[in-house]
């Protein structure tokens, strides 16, 4: 895995276009709901929404774009939901593995995949295969996965690599130690953090790595969530002012001495 800097130990180099945008998907039942459809047919809706976001994260050279598409706690939602989203998830893949191996763009899906059915998990590994040598974006997909979910397993991981090295077990673990166990670890941490559906909160996502990330959240329910609304975000982001822990001062400090 290549090397990463951590936002809470060293200043990561801050460009116009983010590096990495993370997007929680929210809305698509509202969105169905509204107008009086089904739930799942917002879901249907929001594919379409993927790819204009796709689009323009390669336009605009965004280099990683990662999706919260099924959370670990969605499980509870009902179950004819759940079983089309499965669906859906097998079909999208089956449709998208080509396009995005002839476009670059290499795809992932993180998580714990095991608690998928079979077929999705072979859905996945041909994905990840067919679109490794992707380098316009990488496309992470996550799926039944939770940010403590993620912060636990790299820490059972790690002990449990240290246990086979024969390292003592009251030898500290440092941030370097876990950052490599983390779903993400080869990735820059996310520069953005974008949440349709007017809901204001992180809900259980990249909690290690959303640590020093700009958030954005928008009313706008996912399936409507088109590239306009995508530039918006951009747009606010290019606004901000990313101190790391600084003072505003020092960074007019850096552009006047660069």
């Amino acid at each position: 895995m290549s090397e990463t800097i951590s936002s809470t130990q060293a200043i990561p180099v801050v460009s116009t276009v983010p590096k990495h945008i993370a997007i929680i998907m929210d809305g698509n039942g509202r969105w169905a709901t509204n107008r009086g459809l089904p739930r799942v047919w917002g879901h249907k809706k929001g594919v379409q929404s993927v790819r204009d976001v796709v689009r323009a994260c390669v336009e605009i050279g965004v280099e990683n774009l990662t999706l919260f598409a099924f959370s670990s706690e969605n499980w509870r939602r009902p179950p004819t939901e759940v079983s089309f989203l499965m669906k859906l998830f097998m079909r999208s893949l089956r449709r998208e593995i080509k396009s995005l191996a002839e476009n670059g763009i290499r795809l992932r899906v993180i998580g714990a995949l095991e608690a998928f059915d079979p077929t999705i998990q072979g859905l996945i590994a041909e994905a990840h295969e067919k679109t490794r040598d992707g380098r316009v974006l990488t496309l992470t997909i996550s799926a039944n996965y939770g940010g403590r979910w993620d912060i636990l397993n790299a820490m059972n991981d790690l002990l449990t690599a240290r246990a086979a090295a024969g390292v003592p077990q009251n030898t500290p673990v440092s941030e370097d130690d876990l950052k490599t166990y983390l779903q993400l670890s080869d990735l820059p941490e996310p520069d953005l953090f974008i949440r349709t559906g007017g809901e204001a909160r992180v809900s259980n996502f990249l909690l290690w790595q959303l640590a020093y990330t700009e958030l954005f959240f928008t009313p706008t329910y996912w399936p409507d969530f088109n590239k306009e609304a995508f530039l918006e975000a951009i747009s606010s982001y290019q606004t901000r002012e990313r101190r790391f822990g600084r003072t505003s001062a020092q960074l007019v400090e850096q552009k006047n001495a660069s």
